[in-house]
């Protein structure tokens, strides 16, 4: 498919970009003897999990619509969770999942019965936590996330097979990593020698350049032999990052004491983290619509970078990308691409202002790019009655 033929906005997914993630993933697999799920709550676009699974060992879930996802469409190992079950839910969990875990002790004394058959996990919450935002913090006083109490845990503990400990976000410093897992030890080993398995969850950035992967793994595998168990890792942004853009256009120009431009995209809609943590776009590129997607518009030497603020098209106020510099001043028709739009993008799209919703394309890797699902009119009724 030629780059005129797609019509903006769309998510364009890179295979070559995610498989350099997933080599990462693999290679940590083999060092440590760790197995490793993608968390579906980060990044759950089927179409590509025909690479993914390839790298991974399975999926790891936080509702029923995830968990049968990861089964149907990616297989291998399915791990279910929820922050709370319903018991209606209970069946066609246990019937998708090779094991469950519960988030309280309650829940597993009151629905634990349901999930006899297979592996039943509880997640303990350490009260430590390496999170730089107190909204993504499981740690946070007064946390739902979790058991903190060791009598709580001992009173069920002849009913679980494993533990789920998912106090990182977005954490690329080893050695924090290294000494919040020493805290996890110190308070809850005598509970971990009982069990079979232990997730050590997500937010462990070992993709990020330069991160000490080997430490990692060697550290990973001692905790493994030291207590007995099958480690798990859930990665989700490690996994999906630098491997997707936002493909925009530019459909108006405004200069209100710095230069204005307005997308048919929206951060609001479409990539609503910049919001909710109050970020920019990791980047945004001026792109040529030429037959190789993607190509950035080069300034000339000597010229002066044209500064913009990058704005969506909703009619909420702070809808705004960031600001950027550009080889010149950008004009209507122009092509954007907004960098890093893999991670909590399309699993958090929503239909706001009934702005059109982005398109979702592959670019595979012999470098054809593939549409994969365009969303239009009867999806936005469809969302609403």
């Amino acid at each position: 498919m030629t780059p005129t033929a797609l019509q903006t906005p769309y998510y364009l997914i890179d295979k070559a970009a995610l498989r350099r993630n997933l080599e990462q993933a693999a290679r940590l697999r083999e060092l440590s003897g760790a197995r490793i799920l993608l968390a579906l709550k980060c990044f759950a676009t089927w179409p590509v999990f025909d690479l993914m699974r390839d790298y991974l060992d399975g999926t790891t879930s936080s509702s029923l619509f995830e968990l049968q996802l990861g089964r149907q469409k990616f297989g291998g190992e399915t791990h279910a969770y929820s922050v709370a079950w319903s018991e209606h839910e209970m069946a066609d969990a246990v019937a998708h999942a090779d094991k469950i875990i519960f988030n309280s002790a309650s829940q597993l004394q009151r629905l634990g019965h349901h999930a006899a058959a297979i592996p039943r996990g509880l997640r303990l919450n350490p009260q430590v936590s390496a999170a730089g935002y107190d909204l993504a913090d499981p740690a946070r006083p007064f946390s739902r996330l979790g058991e903190w109490d060791l009598a709580r845990v001992e009173s069920v503990m002849d009913r679980l097979d494993g533990f789920m400990i998912h106090n990182n976000c977005e954490n690329r410093d080893f050695a924090r990593f290294d000494a919040l897992l020493g805290q996890v030890e110190e308070r809850f080993a005598p509970l971990l020698a009982r069990v079979d398995w232990v997730s050590l969850g997500g937010g462990i950035h070992f993709t990020a350049p330069g991160y000490p992967l080997q430490a990692l793994a060697a550290r990973l595998r001692a905790f493994s032999e030291r207590h007995g168990v099958q480690v798990y890792l859930e990665p989700g942004e490690a996994l999906a990052q630098h491997s997707a853009t936002l493909e925009v256009t530019v459909l108006d120009t405004l200069h209100n004491g710095k230069a204005l431009a307005v997308v048919d995209a929206a951060t609001e809609s479409h990539m609503p983290d910049l919001l909710i943590y109050r970020l920019q776009a990791a980047g945004i590129d001026l792109v040529r619509d030429e037959p190789v997607i993607g190509t950035p518009v080069t300034a000339p030497a000597g010229a002066a970078p044209q500064r913009t603020l990058v704005c969506g098209k909703t009619c909420l106020a702070g809808d705004v990308f960031g600001e950027y510099d550009f080889a010149r001043a950008l004009v209507p028709g122009d092509r954007l691409s907004v960098r890093d739009a893999a991670g909590y993008t399309m699993v958090k799209k929503n239909w706001f202002n009934g702005v059109a919703m982005p398109a979702i394309a592959v670019r595979e890797l012999d470098g054809q790019v593939r549409l994969v699902r365009r969303f239009g009119y009867q999806d936005y009724v469809d969302s609403l009655g």
